[in-house]
């Protein structure tokens, strides 16, 4: 079957090897759940993925991946958007949302390096490649004496500049190498609790029109209720720094039963002053808690901390 109208379902998508994959494993859900229901994958092109010599932070920040992907889902030329959650702005265009998430994997950052497996033997000065402010101010609070460079590109492009010497060192998210089949790569990952990941980190969102109540309702099918909660949860508390590329922002919540736990941090881009909340509730609390240690860490750090580094 079709939706309503009897058109096939469109799903927008960048064109990168882990968008697509992302995007065939919200088709096969879907697929699973709705019996002969058509569904259609549509590449789109966005500028974060056409500019790869400057820093997003230069350029515009996260909505660079998604505004033309946005473009055609608000004008009905796709049905939905699968999108990398950590990618999301935390404001999104009039008429649109995020609908569903599918069970998230893991959250760790992971460190790829094949001339020095093991972290802790990085020499003095060895250049790391990280297009993440968060973990380049991570990393610099762990060791400041590492030169992060900027490293742009998808996930084999950055892999290649690894093997080609362009690097000692990355970390890309352990999740998306899993999905990949790359994680022979990963030579470590860091602990979340002292390298706390992006919000976001590990979980795919699809986005709909709003008042397109026919898709919201297939997709209510394949929706994994708790990852919806931990990102409601980490989105809230990135929306009320006004997280943006350009604020070193951590934030992980996780789900244990009926209880929501929350680690929220802010860094300078140099790593060298960082600011950290924990919170625990109800999960029905998750916005409040959210909201809660975010106006505690901007008290701790100053009304200018998010602004004055950048």
């Amino acid at each position: 079957m079709a939706n309503s109208d009897g058109k096939q379902l469109k799903i927008g998508t960048r064109g990168s090897e882990l968008a697509l994959w992302q995007a065939h494993e919200v088709k096969r859900q879907l697929l699973n759940a709705h019996s002969g229901l058509a569904v259609e994958i549509v590449v789109i092109s966005t500028r974060g993925d056409r500019v790869q010599d400057r820093a997003l932070s230069e350029i515009g920040g996260k909505g660079l991946f998604t505004q033309e992907i946005e473009e055609q889902l608000a004008d009905g030329r796709i049905d939905l958007a699968v999108h990398s959650s950590k990618d999301m702005p935390t404001v999104l265009p009039q008429g649109l949302e995020l609908s569903a998430f599918l069970k998230r994997l893991h959250v760790r950052d992971a460190y790829v390096s094949t001339a020095f497996p093991d972290f802790g033997k990085l020499p003095k000065g060895a250049v790391v490649g990280s297009s993440s402010l968060r973990r380049k101010a991570l990393l610099l609070r762990m060791r400041p004496d590492l030169e992060v460079i900027q490293f742009r590109g998808n996930v084999g492009t950055r892999l290649q500049k690894i093997a080609d010497g362009v690097a000692a060192a990355t970390l890309l998210a352990e999740a998306g190498l899993f999905r990949l089949g790359l994680q022979n790569h990963i030579a470590s990952t860091f602990d979340p609790e002292s390298f706390p990941p992006a919000p976001g980190q590990g979980a795919v969102c699809i986005e709909t029109r709003i008042d397109d109540t026919v898709t919201r309702a297939l997709l209510s099918a394949i929706n994994d209720k708790p990852t919806q909660i931990m990102l409601a949860c980490e989105r809230s508390f990135l929306g009320k720094l006004d997280g943006s590329c350009r604020t070193p922002i951590a934030g992980n919540a996780k789900l244990h039963g009926d209880r929501l736990e929350f680690h929220g941090m802010i860094l300078t881009p140099d790593g060298r002053e960082a600011h950290a909340t924990r919170r625990e509730g109800r999960p029905e609390e998750a916005l409040r808690l959210a909201e809660d240690a975010a106006t505690e860490l901007l008290a701790k750090a100053g009304p200018n901390f998010l602004g004055s580094h950048t």
